[in-house]
């Protein structure tokens, strides 16, 4: 097959005027086309009134067909043999394989990167172990709803902890920037189409699922492995690693239980503090990591999609607009927009009593009033937390802390009005925007929450985004904090080539809370990896 890039056409073309294009590109005579298929769908809308899609395609053509192209084309770029992408397992579990000369892998977390790494170990025939210290997903749903109705924090079972990891409640999106030669990425979207996600998100450029999609998906998943020979155990948490001379032997439960293993995988998400803590205790080699903490800000979806798409919003393809900012402040500091949810809201994240921190979530349909989005400011261990390797920790604890108390300590979150807070002014009433943040809200001033630094570099940099989307610092948008969990404040660092710890063998350092990944697609492309390096090890 051939692959074909860079087909532009309008928003509103016909069916058939794809298959079109590629025989006009091609200069394709009747009967040369035998197939083609959809690899990429974007749309170009630098020029609100001039909107296109972009498509890349593979198309099967006749042998001579094939090869006259390749020949006529050679060197214009658009036209490529079709790479191979299917997935191909690095090895497989003799079926004469002694039972006795292997221990069973186990993976600490059930995150994406742990669902990844369990499901492929459990394909080669390894059938893993998985420790989750939360509940199945339709438990931990009913828990974290728990906390937004009635703001009852179950502390081992929320939007950090439970099937799924941190992702499960968020927008799903699956768009990541690393460098994926061998398509794993495409491994993942795979297994989450078989397991019920829309088949859309193999080809449309900026895929996500949307929580409640993402439910089903993870108890087909987690089905899976369990009939390949996994064991999946919820409410078990990691409480000590038994390491003997720098080598991994087993680990201990909170319940007592000792599983010997040779192997583990760290799949525990960003948000494990206490378990960080052990693991720094039991000698495992950490280094804290830069992170970024701020806001989150809101506006009427209705805003966003006409300064981005003028008058094509509403189109159903293009759907709900999305943005992607950066500035660059004077004083060398970075203000970003993260994890932005379209037709999303606003909630509540808390793992620990006590303190109040927020994420956004949108449904697959991304239809509810409100668009989202973080505005962060990056922090380094080097220049605001240089102390010890959890120092990190320590600086979101105080501001999370900071939040609680300013929402008056009843798990409602602190907000201001965007136009208020450029203007150094405690806001006294809202207006046109009303928050989405569940249990409830309380008007607070913001400067007071962040470290002075972070505050002047929103302030800065939010009028500077009014540039790039127009009604960005619209007065009555609301401000909503504290946001703190944008990635990993740590780093557990791992060798390249073997994915072991530096200093202790058979530990896996994997996915987001390592330091290895931000998203769920980076983190189960990173479970990939790792589950690929434990199988040659215990194989070879």
């Amino acid at each position: 097959m051939l692959r074909l890039t860079d087909i532009k056409l309008p928003l509103d073309h016909s069916s058939s005027a794809l298959k079109q294009e590629v025989i006009r590109k091609l200069e394709l005579q009747d009967g040369e086309l035998l197939e083609l298929t959809i690899f990429k769908r974007s749309y170009d809308a630098r020029k609100s009134d001039s909107i296109f899609l972009i498509y890349s395609v593979d198309v099967a053509l006749t042998t001579a067909a094939e090869a006259r192209c390749l020949e006529q084309f050679a060197g214009q770029g658009f036209v490529k043999p079709s790479p191979d992408m299917d997935y191909k397992f690095v090895t497989e579990k003799p079926a004469d394989f002694p039972q006795g000369k292997q221990q069973r892998p186990v993976i600490i977390g059930f995150g994406p990167c742990g669902i990844l790494a369990a499901l492929l170990l459990a394909q080669m025939g390894l059938k893993p172990i998985v420790i989750e210290r939360g509940q199945d997903v339709r438990q931990r749903t009913k828990d974290t709803w728990g906390l937004w109705r009635d703001r009852a924090l179950n502390v081992e079972s929320n939007v950090q902890y439970g099937e799924g990891g941190a992702g499960t409640f968020s927008d799903g999106k699956l768009y990541t920037q690393i460098k994926d030669p061998k398509f794993y990425g495409r491994k993942v979207i795979t297994e989450f189409i078989k397991a019920g996600a829309p088949e859309e998100i193999l080809f449309v450029s900026k895929p996500h699922i949307g929580t409640f999609k993402l439910v089903k998906m993870m108890e087909n998943i987690r089905a899976d492995i369990i009939a390949l020979g996994g064991e999946i155990r919820f409410g078990e948490k990691l409480e000590h690693l038994n390491i003997v001379d720098q080598q991994v032997e087993g680990l201990t439960l909170s319940s007592g239980e000792v599983i010997k293993t040779k192997h583990v995988i760290l799949a525990i998400g960003h948000s494990a503090r206490d378990t960080f803590q052990n693991l720094l205790d039991s000698g495992v080699y950490i280094e804290a990591k830069p992170f970024s903490v701020g806001l989150r800000i809101e506006h009427p979806q209705s805003v966003i999609d006409k300064a981005r798409f003028g008058d094509n919003a509403g189109n159903e393809i293009l759907g709900a607009a999305d943005y992607k900012l950066v500035h660059h402040c004077k004083d060398g500091r970075s203000v970003y927009s993260f994890c932005m949810c379209p037709g999303g809201t606003v909630v509540s994240a808390v793992s620990e009593p006590g303190m109040l921190v927020i994420n956004g979530m949108s449904e697959y349909s991304r239809n509810e009033r409100n668009a989202n989005s973080a505005i962060v400011v990056d922090v380094n261990p080097e220049q605001d937390y240089p102390e010890h390797p959890l120092a990190g920790i320590d600086l979101q604890r105080q501001l999370e802390e900071k939040a609680y108390q300013m929402g008056g300590e009843n798990y409602n979150a602190p907000v201001q009005l965007v136009g208020d807070f450029l203007a150094d002014k405690v806001s006294e009433k809202l207006g046109s925007v009303t928050p989405s943040y569940k249990p409830g809200v309380t008007l607070s001033d913001l400067s007071q929450l962040l470290p002075d630094f972070a505050v002047k570099a929103i302030r800065e940099a939010i009028p500077e985004f009014n540039k790039q989307i127009k009604g960005f610092s619209m007065h009555d948008a609301i401000l909503t904090g504290v946001e703190t969990r944008t990635s990993s404040p740590i780093c557990i660092k791992r060798d390249k080539i073997s994915f072991n710890s530096i200093n202790i063998k058979g530990l896996y350092p994997a996915g987001e809370g390592a330091g290895y990944a931000g998203g769920i697609l980076s983190a189960g492309v990173d479970g990939i990896k790792v589950a690929e390096a434990l199988a040659i090890h215990l194989l070879s």
